[in-house]
This record gives C-alpha cells, structure tokens and sequence, in this order.
C-alpha cells in the first residue's frame, strides 16, 4: 500500500503522521513542490521490453514530457537475482540531490523515496502506479530494499544532469529503512 510517513529531523524514531490515502498524500507532497500522482494499470507481462513499457504507458509519458519539458523517458528494472543488487541498494542510501527532478513511475514493485525537506523528512513507500517527481536540488535518498523487485519509468531532461551530488549529512542512517517502513515486497 502506498504509504507517506512524515518524520521531524530529530524525532527519527517515530513518524510524526502517517497516512496511505493517495489523495491526502497527493496534497501533502504538493504542499511541498513535490508531484506525485496515480497512473491507471495496464496489463504487461512481468518480462515486459522498455519498448512495450513506453507504449503502454505513451500517452500518460508523453503528457508529462509536455508539462515538464522532459526530453527523453527509459525503464529500468531490478530483480532479486541479481547479483549486484546490494551495490546498487548501497549507492543510493546516502542522502543526495541531482541537478534535475528525478522522476519515476512504478510500473510494477516498489522502493521508498526519502526526501529532506527542511527539519522534516518525507518517506513515501511508491508502488505500483505511482509517479513521484523530486525537484532539482531536493535533498533526498531511495531505498530499494535487500529483495528489490521494481519496473520503473524514468523520464529525463538531461540523463547526465541525473548524476547523484552527495549532500554529506548523515540523516539517512538515522531513520527506519524499507525492511521497517515497506516490510516484504507486495
């Protein structure tokens, strides 16, 4: 279940709210300059190609390059089988920003987006049929858990602006990670 638990900087312990109303996190994440919505299903084989990912998904994709100037849209999948999966978990636990907005919609599975806005932290647990959309310079980190199972389109205005700047801060080995927050992949 999609799931926003909202944190004080330094009440990492307990969630100060906690809500899996998609309409409520919709507007709570707004509030914040930070997009998030639900795309319909559409029926794909879990073995899907990026090319049949995109052109189930062309309309809402395309909808969202014309919004947002985003030039180019690709799909990245990740299984528990694979053998790199601890690295790529590891190289994107550590607080970061990027130089554009760092947009995913999950086809199918799910990851926890941590985003540090101000004395405040944002874990929003996206599954399937959630885009989130981070904004250019928005502190934050992506946790896949130990077992990543997730199909996710990514859409671009520059793939090299993308490139992970890495804030320093220790926040995010202060708060619960995905085993905590997502328990096992639904």
């Amino acid at each position: 279940m999609t799931t926003l638990s909202i944190y004080k900087q330094d009440r990492p312990e307990a969630p100060r709210k906690v809500t899996a109303d998609p309409a409520e996190i919709s507007q709570l994440l707004a509030e914040r300059n930070i997009r998030f919505e639900q795309w319909p299903t559409r029926q794909l084989a879990a073995d899907a190609s990026q090319e049949q990912v995109l052109e189930a998904y062309c309309e809402e994709v395309e909808a969202l390059k014309a919004d947002c100037g985003f030039q180019t849209a690709d799909v990245i999948s990740l299984s528990a089988d694979n053998p790199q999966k601890g690295a790529l978990r590891q190289k994107f636990l550590d607080e970061h920003i990027h130089s554009e907005d760092e947009v995913r919609f999950f086809v199918r599975g799910q990851g926890l987006f941590y985003l540090h806005l101000g004395d405040e932290v944002y874990a929003v647990l996206c599954q399937q049929n959630d885009l989130i959309s981070v904004p250019n310079g928005t502190p934050h980190w992506f946790d896949m858990g130990p077992e990543p199972e997730f199909t996710c389109i990514r859409l671009f205005t520059n793939p090299d602006g993308w490139v992970a700047q890495f804030t320093g801060e220790d926040i995010a080995s202060r708060l619960p990670r995905y085993e905590s927050l997502a328990g096992a992949p639904r």
